[in-house]
């Protein structure tokens, strides 16, 4: 009996496609939890750029510096943010908004010169003397991601929380 028993082959291609589905499984919802995690974090950079927006939007010029001097600056923020399809759940970082100014130096990089209460009168700082400074408002958001997978996913090895951070020109 045990003799016939080693000699059947009976199902031996369901053993190995369990197998074998175990490792195409992971590798599929890998994928898919990797695609996710690059769609939320597009929807999180989305996000801070319509806060952002929001300050020139809703804000004009004689308000600047808007954080201070626009009314309803903080809800206009707050209902750009929850404007994509993360809702809720993309939040403002410690500190932000801030408002500063800022150049564009020799290698069209902004750097900060000043802050609201230290307004540089040119962009010498940078290497510009004749250039004034501009106003910038500065959004900094996190979201935190959630894996399919949690203890199998390799979306734990990319940053979370997703951190992004938008900036726009105000005066």
């Amino acid at each position: 009996m045990i003799a016939a028993f080693a000699r059947d082959d009976r199902g031996v291609a369901a053993v190995e496609f369990a197998i074998v589905s175990v490792f195409v499984m992971t590798a599929i919802l890998n994928t898919v939890d990797v695609g996710a995690y690059v769609f939320e974090a597009m929807e999180v950079e989305n996000a801070a750029q319509m806060a952002a927006q929001a300050a020139l939007q809703n804000c004009t010029i004689v308000q600047v510096p808007v954080t201070t001097n626009c009314p309803n600056f903080a809800s206009h923020v707050s209902t750009a943010l929850a404007s994509t399809s993360l809702g809720s759940g993309v939040t403002l970082q410690a500190g932000s908004p801030t408002e500063a100014y800022y150049c564009v130096n020799a290698s069209s990089v902004l750097v900060q010169v000043g802050t609201l209460a230290n307004r540089p009168s040119n962009c010498s700082a940078v290497g510009s003397t004749t250039t004034i400074p501009g106003d910038y408002v500065v959004i900094s958001v996190r979201y935190t991601y959630a894996p399919i997978m949690p203890g199998a996913s390799v979306v734990t090895l990319l940053q979370t929380p997703i951190v992004r951070r938008a900036i726009m020109r105000v005066a």
